[in-house]
């Protein structure tokens, strides 16, 4: 299968040199209050794009689940799946904090399997810092994570995870306690040693109210916009979802355009007319003079193979 076009072929975009983002980084970052740009993204060919185009934090989410594997809940998204997409992310943007997203069930049933399955996604993931869905109570989970080494992102407010209870998903931190125990959570987990925090789904009051509690990085997302860092999906972002959340402002219509260009493929292959260069045939004699002399080739670039 062809890869990107070397940079200096027409129509390439130069990979620009980037100094690694570290989470010390989004540490000064959110000390200084300059906001940082975070996108949950699920393969290596999109996270290299998204590193060239300054994302400083990919989440490798569990909202696959959905948008890769064509379920209808994040509970869905498999461990092993997760830890493999984590990885992608790295390998396709080396240079950006890659967060991996711990799903269901995979740090509730004993400390001892989170701790397990946590080290996963830092070992065979080669995640930067993990995230969890949680609240107060999971505190010694994370103080045993930190202890070990193990960075966390606590995510509060809206947990994806819990909407079985309640059968929808439902917004949170609307009244005046909820808020209260939103805040409650984020600061028991930063004081039990999480790095960041994560606040979905809350009217602004409860973002702000979580800023003056805390010190560590906050990401937002349908959280307003005062957080240090912000965050969508991708698919949302690129216009790849029929029914984006409303928070969720596509910035292109990327699904449209697979659409057209399906579309043409289909058109193409009925007229043959496929386009591109075929190979030709060489006589005996060229055969023998290059099978004499035989050239090491990468057989994933057999598009730019000799004529």
């Amino acid at each position: 299968m062809s890869n990107s076009p070397p940079a200096d072929k027409p129509g390439a975009v130069p990979e620009p040199e980037r100094k690694a983002i570290t989470l010390r980084t989004l540490a000064r970052m959110a000390e200084r209050n300059e906001p940082f740009a975070c996108l949950a993204c699920y393969d290596a060919t999109t996270a290299r794009w998204l590193e060239r185009a300054g994302v400083h934090l990919l989440l490798a989410g569990d909202s696959a689940a959905q948008v890769v594997l064509g379920f209808d809940r994040s509970i869905d998204a498999p461990l092993d799946f997760l830890v493999t997409i984590t990885a992608a992310l790295k390998r396709g943007a080396p240079n950006t904090v890659v967060m991996a997203d711990m799903p269901f069930l995979s740090y509730h049933a004993s400390s001892e399997q989170a701790m397990t399955n946590a080290g996963r996604f830092m070992t065979e993931g080669k995640a930067d810092i993990v995230k969890l869905e949680a609240d107060h109570t999971f505190a010694g989970l994370v103080d045993r994570m930190t202890r070990a080494g193990i960075p966390v992102c606590a995510h509060v407010g809206f947990r994806p995870q819990t909407t079985g209870l309640k059968g929808v998903p439902t917004a949170a931190g609307r009244t005046e306690a909820e808020l209260k125990a939103i805040v409650d959570d984020a600061v028991a987990l930063e004081e039990a040693g999480a790095v960041m925090l994560l606040v979905e789904a809350v009217p602004p009051e409860v973002t702000r109210a979580i800023l003056g509690k805390t010190s560590v990085p906050l990401i937002g997302i349908g959280a307003g916009p005062d957080a240090h860092g912000q965050i969508l999906v991708v698919n949302d972002l690129l216009g790849l979802t029929d029914r984006p959340p409303r928070f969720a402002d596509p910035v292109a219509a990327v699904g449209p355009d697979i659409q057209r260009a399906g579309a043409e493929w289909v058109k193409r292959v009925a007229g043959r007319s496929i386009g591109g260069q075929t190979y030709t045939m060489r006589t005996e004699s060229a055969a023998e003079s290059k099978a004499g002399h035989p050239k090491q080739q990468d057989p994933r670039n057999l598009h730019a193979a000799d004529s």
